[in-house]
């Protein structure tokens, strides 16, 4: 479950080509910047060039307080709120929210992710529908500054300093929550509010207080 192939739907993101460049996800996060920045070129006339590799889609909103850094891209139908802050390296997909005073930094959002009330992301790959409430962000740097390790039934040293989290599709994160340096949370999981992640939780998953992982029971 810490492949791509695991986590994610390529058909919602226009960086499918990229990502399947690799066989785990933290290993493209050291090229998103790159990527962007090559993929901008090539968008149609749906696209705006607003300023030097910034590419929002014409059917886009973004708030006039809202800050879009290079290189980066807008999907169709996305909004971009009041003081969200994109420093750049970001790749934000159709229909998504970026949320009040929201910061993004090197990342690839897939379609349809929501982060809508003062949430960083950095160093992350979020899936389709994937959702962060209230206050949830993403570690992106260990506090001994070392290479990040993936803790799951084994240890995968991922050579980086800086990684935040994987998160599959339609996954939920509750109000609150930090995700710890290296975080994989599996398709369809659910995270309780005020949750500090450290580690892997398996897909259809629910993280309850005090670091307990419980399967999803259908129909409760």
């Amino acid at each position: 479950m810490y492949k791509i192939s695991d986590l994610y739907d390529l058909s919602y993101t226009i960086a499918a080509d990229y990502l399947r460049q690799f066989t785990h996800p933290w290993e493209a996060l050291p090229g998103i910047k790159a990527m962007v920045a090559e993929l901008g070129e090539t968008l149609g006339e749906e696209y705006r060039q607003v300023s030097p590799q910034v590419w929002v889609h014409k059917d886009a909103t973004i708030a006039p307080t809202a800050y879009l850094g290079a290189p980066c891209i807008i999907g169709p139908g996305t909004q971009v709120r009041h003081c969200a802050f994109i420093r750049g390296a970001a790749l934000v997909g159709a229909g998504c929210v970026i949320g009040n005073s929201v910061e993004l930094k090197n990342v690839i959002l897939f379609d349809k992710v929501q982060v809508p009330h003062y949430n960083y992301v950095g160093d992350s790959i979020l899936g389709h529908k994937a959702h962060l409430g209230a206050g949830a962000v993403t570690s992106n740097v260990k506090s001994d500054k070392t290479l990040v390790v993936i803790h799951g039934e084994q240890e995968i040293p991922t050579g980086i300093k800086k990684v935040g989290a994987l998160i599959g599709d339609d996954v939920e994160v509750g109000c609150n929550s930090v995700l710890n340096p290296g975080t994989v949370i599996g398709r369809s999981s659910n995270v309780y509010p005020l949750s500090c992640v450290r580690g892997v939780i398996p897909e259809n998953s629910i993280y309850k207080t005090g670091g307990v992982i419980a399967p999803k029971v259908e129909g409760k």
